[in-house]
């Protein structure tokens, strides 16, 4: 029998990820890993959860304490990022660092086991011409999750199953019900954890950096108000700033060596183009010559026509078909070549030289 290892977080989707693969006669095993103190799906609540699943369908749950892996690999990134200035993007770190790797490692070292599942909604297809694994979108558009997925390896891609990579949502609601589970009706989750425990992005920063007051300047550095901190900012923020202008004035810089916020019109915070490090081809081998490409700048962005220009050091250039708003970096910039993901890495700066 077919034995795997499914990571249960105790929500809708990873329970029925873990139904679908037992009512398909796999051996399946519950693994929950457990991240932070305090409420939230997650973590004290989705153990729980996640314990009950294990209990209907009759599967054994393992719980590992993970808890310092994502302090040092999630909670710390974040917050040194938000110092620095940049916006972090802490789910495709997670993923590879704290789930997918820890998981895969746990289930072969401790249990025997050589596959993994979750309940993301991705897809893994097998291309023989290149002997590669590659990475889809979902069928489900709606909640593709391929972009959080980018930064995963060969190994990983080789070991993991996605059941839930055909699926609509309802479909995946149908089926909890259809199995009984305790999760059937249980709400969404936030994207982000730490929002779910915190209940903002703002005051969980705010419990690691302390306010620092400081000077929000125009282009030209005349002082039009004041913040509280530069992790309350991100670039393209246009609510919030706290200043009266003549017209809209978005965030297009952060200066954390002078603690300053800058900002600017519309145009100052469109570039058409930007650099792109620790980058991670999942699908396709490196490219050694530019390449044609669309690429999501952000989660929820659409997807937009791109020039590709590979740079040394696992970095490359991106040279938008047309200049793209709110370019943030610590974001994920993911390439896409149809439903397929061919890699990704993390915006570096705005190249504002154009």
């Amino acid at each position: 029998m077919n034995k795997v290892v499914v990571g249960l977080s105790g929500g809708v989707d990873s329970s029925v990820a873990a139904a679908v693969l037992h009512h398909q006669g796999y051996e399946v095993v519950g693994l929950t890993l457990w991240l932070m103190k305090g409420k939230g799906q997650c973590c004290s609540e989705g153990m729980v959860d996640a314990a009950f699943i294990c209990e209907q369908l009759g599967i054994p749950h393992h719980i590992v304490d993970s808890r310092e892996v994502f302090q040092a690999n999630i909670v710390d990134y974040l917050v040194s990022g938000y110092q620095a200035g940049i916006t972090p993007l802490p789910c495709s770190q997670c993923n590879k660092a704290v789930k997918f790797g820890p998981m895969l490692n746990y289930a072969r070292e401790t249990l025997g086991i050589d596959k993994i599942a979750t309940g993301h909604y991705a897809r893994i297809s097998y291309d023989a011409a290149s002997d590669r694994y590659q990475l889809r979108r979902a069928v489900d558009l709606t909640k593709d999750q391929s972009y959080f997925l980018y930064d995963l390896t060969q190994d990983l891609l080789c070991a993991s199953i996605f059941p839930l990579g055909e699926l609509k949502k309802t479909e995946t609601r149908r089926l909890a019900a259809q199995y009984n589970l305790k999760t059937a009706d249980k709400p969404e989750s936030q994207d982000l954890c730490l929002i779910e425990s915190h209940g903002s992005m703002r005051a969980f920063l705010d419990k690691y950096i302390g306010q620092t007051p400081g000077e929000i300047v125009d282009v030209d550095g005349k002082v039009l108000g004041h913040h509280n901190g530069i992790h309350h900012y991100t670039i393209g923020q246009r609510k919030g700033l706290g200043i009266a202008a003549a017209e809209p004035l978005y965030v297009i810089a952060i200066d954390a060596g002078r603690n300053r916020v800058i900002v600017g019109d519309r145009t100052r915070v469109t570039q058409p183009e930007c650099t792109v490090s620790r980058v991670n081809w999942v699908s396709i081998p490196e490219p050694t010559t530019p390449i044609r490409a669309t690429v999501q700048v952000r989660y929820r962005s659409p997807a937009v026509s791109v020039t590709v220009i590979p740079l040394e050091d696992n970095r490359m250039k991106l040279i938008f078909d047309e200049p793209q708003f709110s370019i943030t970096p610590g974001q994920a910039a993911v390439l896409y070549d149809g439903d397929i993901l061919l890699g990704g890495g993390l915006i570096e700066r705005p190249d504002t030289s154009a």
